[in-house]
């Protein structure tokens, strides 16, 4: 309801209340000052934005960005000693089928082993090395453990004070054993594979050694804060350690796996006597001259293997080769005999000593 007031003219002026709500409506109801034409005015999207959604995205890349060198570490910790083991059982493998098969006076390449053969064949002498040194491992890990963490503070420094400097004089003992016995005569000319485990647990005391140092250090002044190395110089520094210790690893393994191979070849040779006797059937003569192994031929015209070559010993078939020896084959002036693998050829396997006719 609009209250007027009359003037003495006989004019209506509105009261002061009406003047009051009037003008308080209005300026509710007035437009907004529009911008000046020349300033662009950039939309105002804050209406529309959703804090808590950014925020949470904000927070899980932030986390997923620090998890990432966790996740690297731990996958660098997985692979690379998977890696180097099977590099070393490969190697081993290689290096036992030279040996074997060089002291039969056969080229191991010529048998075409498979990488499984390879792998298989380092399970025969690698095994129990590896059970050795990894319960080393475990046993020194848990020692450490045992007097640097369960120890009190002052007979903690003492170790630390005892362990390091005989960590680094082994250590050092250790390396120059194995460069000694490269550069001069054979420190250990029975067992040559010492020269590359000298190597390995030696650099590895004088990593120990290192990290024995720093401990040291940090203890002996609480009150600072230790300063961390750049993480290039740290993964450099481990980075080293493990192509040294690696090194010596290869090195060990080639030595150790030809002599195991040799055993095992004189094994074999031994055993040769009490292995199955083979009788290998050919289409055509094979004109094997071996001492020990007897040519015969078959009179029957329609008969598909028309030779027989007795006095046979299998002792590897691998890449359609077979490799025999006569059963009286010697180390010492042997000749083994080398077979394609075809249907030309058939063998056929009898117990020791079996009595065959002098004709097929």
């Amino acid at each position: 309801m609009t209250t007027v007031a009359a003037r003495g003219d006989g004019s209506a002026e509105p009261s002061p209340e009406v003047t009051q709500s009037s003008q308080a409506s209005s300026s509710e109801a007035a437009p907004p000052v529009a911008q000046p034409l020349d300033v662009d005015v950039a939309p105002d999207t804050t209406a529309t934005k959703q804090p808590g959604a950014s925020t949470s995205a904000d927070s899980a890349l932030f986390e997923a960005a620090a998890a990432l060198p966790k996740v690297l570490k731990i996958a660098g910790a997985v692979v690379a000693p998977t890696t180097l083991l099977t590099a070393l059982l490969f190697y081993f493998g290689q290096m036992y089928a030279n040996g074997s098969f060089e002291y039969f006076g056969v080229n191991f390449t010529v048998l075409d082993l498979t990488i499984q053969d390879y792998l298989i064949r380092s399970a025969d002498g690698l095994i129990i090395p590896l059970i050795a040194i990894a319960g080393a491992i475990l046993l020194a890990l848990w020692i450490h453990q045992l007097l640097l963490r369960a120890l009190p503070a002052r007979i903690h420094r003492i170790a630390l004070r005892v362990m390091m400097p005989c960590a680094a004089i082994a250590g050092v003992i250790l390396v120059t054993l194995a460069i000694a016995d490269v550069v001069g005569d054979a420190v250990f000319p029975a067992h040559p594979e010492t020269r590359g485990l000298n190597f390995s647990v030696g650099v590895l005391l004088l990593a120990y050694a290192a990290r024995l140092l720093r401990q040291l250090i940090a203890d002996r002044q609480p009150e600072q804060v230790p300063r961390r190395p750049p993480g290039a110089v740290v993964v450099t520094e481990w980075g080293a350690i493990f192509i040294l210790v690696s090194v010596g690893l290869f090195w060990a393994v080639g030595s150790y796996a030809s002599l195991v191979g040799v055993g095992r070849a004189q094994q074999i040779e031994a055993l040769l006597p009490s292995l199955p006797d083979v009788v290998a059937f050919s289409e055509k003569r094979l004109s094997l001259q071996a001492p020990g192994v007897r040519e015969v031929t078959c009179q029957d015209p329609d008969a598909a293997y028309r030779f027989r070559y007795e006095g046979l010993k299998l002792v590897q078939q691998s890449g359609n080769q077979y490799l025999f020896l006569p059963a009286g084959w010697m180390h010492a002036n042997g000749a083994a005999i080398l077979i394609p693998r075809s249907e030309t050829v058939r063998l056929e396997f009898s117990p020791v000593g079996q009595v065959r006719s002098a004709t097929c």
